[in-house]
């Protein structure tokens, strides 16, 4: 009797060990950390008046930028992260009175100054809009160009930035991208990691240049929204 419970115990002991294994086996993996969040640089709030640097306009050869985005009178621009407004006044002559820009940033100081500067300029086609970190805020179908200027490195959620841009957009916009190369917090990003998070929030690739400066430092991305 006393060798049959020691069988019994035995074999109640090695069934417990199978389940128990079994259940362990089977348990879910851990999930892997989410990807960080990339490095951003800090949003500019110093003086406004070093963006209108003299010489600036042919550095950045933004004639040409205008040409290549199809800025010209009548077309609707969106100038997003327009700090001064220095990109946002030379748009707003190009597409005359019969065009429109919208001068978007998040800082409330730049709006009151880009509104100020309209006036002075006598220049009634500029509409300022205090944006979102994540979403410029335009009015649904009313831009054929949109413009970061050195902007991008600052956009900390910029696929869900670039998404919510989408309904703002008429049919062939071109979004343009000039930036800097660099890690993401010494005011510049890798091209590559833009056209990386454009893919992702649905736009394609169509052009790229290094013309904006000598030094080859600075990248001109442009693209449009896929179908």
């Amino acid at each position: 009797m006393l060798k049959l419970r020691v069988v019994l115990l035995a074999l109640l002991l090695f069934r417990q060990n199978v389940v128990t294994g079994s259940a362990q086996s089977s348990a879910p993996a851990p999930t892997a950390p989410s990807t960080a969040q990339r490095k951003t640089s800090a949003p500019y709030t110093g003086d406004l008046s070093v963006f209108d640097s003299p010489g600036r306009e042919d550095r950045l050869q933004i004639n040409r930028v205008m040409d290549i985005l199809g800025i010209a009178p009548g077309k609707g621009v969106a100038d997003i992260g327009a700090g001064s407004g220095w990109f946002t006044v030379r748009a707003a002559r190009r597409v005359d009175g019969g065009g429109l820009v919208y001068a978007v940033d998040i800082n409330p100081e730049a709006i009151r100054y880009i509104g100020e500067r309209a006036r002075k300029e006598h220049l009634q086609n500029v509409k300022t809009i205090l944006g979102k970190a994540d979403n410029p805020l335009l009015p649904a179908s009313s831009v054929d160009a949109v413009l970061l200027l050195k902007t991008y490195h600052e956009v900390a959620q910029p696929v869900t930035l670039l998404q919510n841009l989408r309904a703002a957009l008429r049919p062939d916009a071109k979004v343009g991208v000039i930036d800097r190369n660099g890690n993401g917090e010494d005011h510049g990003v890798g091209r590559d990691i833009v056209i990386d998070e454009a893919k992702e929030a649905g736009y394609k690739l169509l052009e790229q240049y290094d013309f904006v400066k000598g030094d080859k430092m600075d990248y001109f991305l442009v693209f449009a929204a896929q179908e």
